[in-house]
């Protein structure tokens, strides 16, 4: 099936042609099939780089209306702005922030481009763009397993499609076990399909010898001389420590799984192709990098002016300790990725990584769900992390997100993944991630936290004014498909209770069994904030002792938004603990929070370190400083200052709301 049979205008087969775009591939020819350019609903569970963008092309171009792309990162968001804008003929919007806003000037774009959070957020708002859609593609579908981000994704998806009844639904993903159930919940037609442009042999390495899938071998040359990573670990967001690698130890038969990993990396870099290597943590990722700088592969790919450029690139960044240390490699032809690093610094390692620059990126997992960088060979070097419960295996879904990079289209004649095990742990990587299909999605709509947030929402949008009224909001989600309505039930009415006994929501009776559910002033200016009904009711009782204190100051204000859910913590750190409980004792008549009440006492402490950091960069701390003293990345300071601006912003409409007015807060928000 070629581009021009199909329903496009003259000018977009133009520009697909100019692209090398002029064959469907037999996913994409298979979801035309399924009505994808004809108001179908179509799930399509398809390998990456075969075609999933196109297929949201063909959906939001001949749809007979405003589309509506929603993808979960920024990142992502800002890569998939670009391609829709240079469809020639079409008005693109995005949107990814300020919470608070309906995002109405997103009215009269044809497609809009926007993070599920955002879109949630805008419909709580009043967004009235959000009605007048005709099609919305969501990719990453298989997100909706996610524990934080999964039950936004599902109810903004149902909320639309309750709203907007002739609602086109195209559903991507790449990797899920159970496409046929989420078809089934969407009323779509599955397109399902293993077909790749590039084949993919995946296989399992035990010192240099790689046994692959296809039954084809790799030996590889490995030094087992050289001192492997240091075993310590890091923590941070993405990972924490482990006693060990999983792998061979330093100078045993099966060699270290860091020389194993360079041993793969190079073998693959001499053959001109490029690489993505993944460990579990951002220390790691660092350490790893500085070990293939040592072995000069941008010599080898013949790329030092440009490696050279892109260091200069990375210096002009910042002049933090990660930007250096990333500048340093990126000069050898490597790099780091982690969300530790300033998005800046990310952007100029991928888009390096794209244009050749460099000869391999070492990430953690979260680049895997990230944007487009595919590379000849990937190699997995740690598939266990820490978790709640201690050591854990990474999950196959992730697992096969990473080597789904594999293979670049007109490229590379194949792709290849290789997962760095041991004689011990061979014979399970294989059967776990090889020959294992990945986990199926599940709901997580149940979580309370969750369902108080959304049910919230529900009544404070005057979707729903009783119990039974909210459980018909949620009857078109993916809980309510899978599970049944009877549990959802249940769990509704305790989240009632819940947001009741938080101030709310307010019952107003008119007998036994007669009321209504109405949100109070607190519980709509906490919807309309986007917070967690948590973090309205600790911010509106942090504003209230606030105002009893004899002088708040802006670390008091940061420390009441974040003691709350939706400010992400800063680790602690053994060695810092003794630091930061002597900063606490020494400026308590500052805080709201006495240190014999918290329930969690080192969660509390890390919040007071977050408050910390916010108030002296406020005071004239440089990013470099913070850096160095704290042991954060720069992107962590990054993504705090962002939600501090968020959450007191919201801390000023609930100050206004309950009429109590802390001068600290306008002063720390200013400031930012």
């Amino acid at each position: 099936m070629r581009v021009r049979d199909l329903p496009l205008s003259p000018s977009v087969v133009d520009h697909f042609a100019e692209r090398g775009v002029r064959e469907l591939y037999p996913p994409q020819r298979a979801a035309v099939d399924a009505g994808v350019c004809e108001g179908a609903d179509v799930v399509a569970a398809v390998p990456t780089a075969s075609g999933k963008t196109f297929v949201a092309q063909l959906a939001l171009l001949t749809a007979d209306g405003p589309g509506l792309y929603v993808c979960p990162l920024r990142a992502l968001a800002r890569e998939k702005y670009e391609t829709f804008a240079a469809l020639p003929g079409v008005d693109v919007g995005i949107s990814t922030g300020d919470f608070d806003a309906t995002g109405e000037a997103l009215a009269g774009n044809d497609v809009v481009v926007a993070t599920s959070e955002k879109v949630d957020s805008a419909i709580r708002n009043g967004a009235s763009w959000v009605d007048e859609l005709a099609c919305v593609v969501v990719d990453e579908v298989h997100l909706l397993g996610a524990k934080r981000r999964g039950p936004t994704l599902e109810v903004t998806l149902a909320t639309l499609r309750r709203r907007n009844p002739d609602l086109q639904t195209v559903a991507l993903s790449a990797t899920v076990d159970n496409p046929d159930a989420i078809a089934d919940w969407l009323d779509a037609a599955l397109v399902e399909s293993a077909w790749r442009p590039v084949d993919l042999r995946t296989g399992v390495a035990v010192g240099g010898e790689v046994d692959f899938d296809d039954g084809t071998s790799l030996s590889v040359d490995v030094d087992s001389n050289e001192l492997g990573a240091n075993d310590e670990g890091d923590v941070d967001d993405e990972a924490r420590p482990d006693d060990g690698r999983g792998g061979g130890g330093e100078g045993d038969d099966e060699g270290d799984p860091t020389e194993v990993t360079a041993a793969l990396v190079a073998d693959a870099v001499a053959d001109g192709g490029q690489c993505l290597a993944f460990v579990r943590s951002r220390r790691e990722a660092v350490d790893l990098a500085e070990r293939l700088a040592e072995d000069g592969l941008a010599a080898e790919l013949g790329i030092e002016d440009a490696a050279a450029a892109a260091a200069e690139e990375a210096t002009d960044v910042d002049g933090t300790l990660p930007g250096r240390q990333l500048a340093d490699c990126l000069r050898a032809g490597v790099a780091f990725h982690h969300a530790g690093l300033r998005s800046g610094h990310r952007g100029v390692v991928e888009s390096a990584f794209r244009e050749r620059d460099v000869a391999c990126i070492c990430a953690t997992p979260t680049l895997a769900a990230g944007v487009n960088v595919p590379a000849r060979r990937v190699v997995v070097r740690d598939q266990r992390r820490y978790g709640e419960g201690g050591m854990s295996w990474i999950p196959t879904l992730e697992v096969h997100q990473m080597c789904g990079r594999a293979g670049r289209p007109g490229l590379d004649p194949h792709g290849e993944a290789v997962l760095v095990a041991d004689a011990d742990t061979r014979g399970e990587v294989r059967e776990r991630y090889v020959e294992g299909e990945p986990e199926a999605v599940e709901s997580q709509l149940a979580d309370p936290g969750s369902l108080r947030t959304h049910v919230l929402a529900a009544v404070a949008t005057d979707f729903a004014a009783t119990e039974s009224e909210i459980l018909d909001v949620f009857e078109g989600t993916f809980y309510a498909r899978e599970t049944g309505a009877g549990g959802l039930a249940d769990a509704v009415a305790v989240a009632v209770d819940d947001l009741v006994a938080a101030g709310m929501v307010a019952r107003e009776t008119g007998g036994v069994e007669d009321y209504r559910l109405v949100a109070t002033a607190v519980g709509e200016t906490t919807s309309k904030q986007y917070v967690r009904p948590e973090t309205g009711e600790r911010i509106v009782a942090g504003l209230r002792d606030a105002a009893d204190l004899p002088e708040a100051t802006t670390l008091t204000a940061f420390e009441v938004i974040c003691d709350t859910p939706d400010m992400q913590d800063t680790y602690l750190g053994n060695a810092e603990r003794a630091d930061v409980y002597r900063f606490a004792r020494t400026n308590a008549a500052h805080l709201t929070t006495d240190m014999t009440e918290p329930d969690d006492f080192e969660g509390w402490l890390e919040s007071v370190k977050t408050a910390r950091i916010l108030d002296e960069w406020i005071g004239g701390a440089t990013v470099e400083e913070l850096v160095e003293q704290y042991r954060i990345g720069p992107g962590d300071l990054d993504s705090r200052v962002e939600r501090a601006e968020w959450l007191l912003s919201a801390a000023e409409a609930l100050g206004e709301t309950i009429g109590v007015r802390v001068p600290a807060v306008s002063r720390a928000r200013s400031r930012l």
